[in-house]
């Protein structure tokens, strides 16, 4: 699965020790951040009792929004699309093309200590693999699996291909902040130890926006997939409340009281920007709350930066 004891370590003292003091470290306001952002944290300061963080790149303006943006959460599934990223590096190099098969399996080394585990189908937003144990499928349907219905057996099939170490090192290579793939969906030996992915809005703002730019593996790799982002199943978050005419590719994540979404938002005759909402605290039987917010504050972010004054 790759990376050493050393690297472990080090991400556990990440995710465990980045405060939320720390967190808040955004960068002055000028005049043009405070009309942004005051009716962003006028929404969000109802919700005391969550930990909400926020990360947008505007690709037409250049204008940011970062509130609470390097505070370190669990990204859930949202870190799927590292792994995407590195399957398409990969498939760009030669070493395998993206029709190549790969064998249906349910059994995968824990990072922690190499004992083998496997995945619940009850736990899996994509159940259809598991009945085709033993069998084949392309590694472009699985990545398409991983991302649009976020497959956790479809997930770990391509991070035992891909590997740990160079998904972190491709994260590295492309200068984003406080992301690490460090293990697999649902490790749980990982989960005993403490051993975490961590993720923050701004690294996954920065993901984001370097796909939206073209600058992940090339202009064509980074167009197809935004394709596949385009294709999510869950629309709860970021896309629920914009007009329908506004396309959105986007990547969801939960898990217990965490709920995720992270984006390219394309409103129509302006180029797209890059938006992430990460929350935590939302309670896991009111996830209707959580992804009422999130969706709040994504048509926020919408309003404030497609506003046109009056002249």
């Amino acid at each position: 699965m790759g990376g050493s004891e050393g690297f472990l370590n080090l991400r556990r003292e990440f995710f465990v020790a980045k405060s939320k003091n720390a967190a808040q470290n955004d960068m002055p306001r000028n005049e043009v951040q405070l009309r942004l952002m005051l009716p962003i944290e006028a929404y969000i300061a109802q919700f005391s009792d969550k930990d909400i963080s926020l990360s947008v790149h505007d690709l037409e303006t250049s204008a940011e929004i970062n509130i609470r943006a390097d505070e370190s959460y669990y990204p859930a599934s949202t870190i799927k699309i590292h792994l995407m990223m590195e399957i398409f590096r990969q498939a760009h190099g030669g070493r395998f093309s993206l029709d190549d098969r790969l064998t249906i399996v349910n059994s995968f080394p824990s990072v922690a200590d190499g004992s083998l585990y496997s995945l619940n189908a009850n736990d899996d937003s994509d159940a259809s693999l598991y009945e085709r144990i033993g069998q084949t499928e392309s590694i472009r349907e699985l990545t398409r699996l991983m991302i649009a219905r976020s497959g956790n057996l479809a997930t770990n099939i391509l991070f035992e291909k891909v590997g740990a170490k160079q998904i972190n090192e491709f994260i590295a290579e492309l200068e984003i902040q406080d992301v690490a793939f460090i293990r697999g969906m649902y490790d749980l030996p990982a989960l005993e130890k403490r051993i975490y992915n961590c993720g923050s809005a701004r690294g996954l703002t920065q993901t984001m926006r370097l796909i939206a730019e073209g600058k992940v593996v090339s202009k064509q790799d980074s167009d197809e997939m935004i394709k596949i982002l385009h294709r999510q199943e869950f629309n709860t978050g970021i896309p629920r409340l914009l007009s329908p005419q506004t396309r959105v590719a986007h990547k969801t994540g939960w898990s217990e009281d965490l709920y995720h979404d992270t984006g390219i938002v394309f409103p129509e005759n302006r180029k797209p920007y890059a938006v992430s909402i990460m929350t935590r605290g939302f309670a896991e039987d009111r996830a209707d709350e959580a992804h009422e917010c999130i969706a709040h504050i994504s048509a926020l972010v919408y309003e404030q930066l497609t506003f046109q004054p009056s002249r």
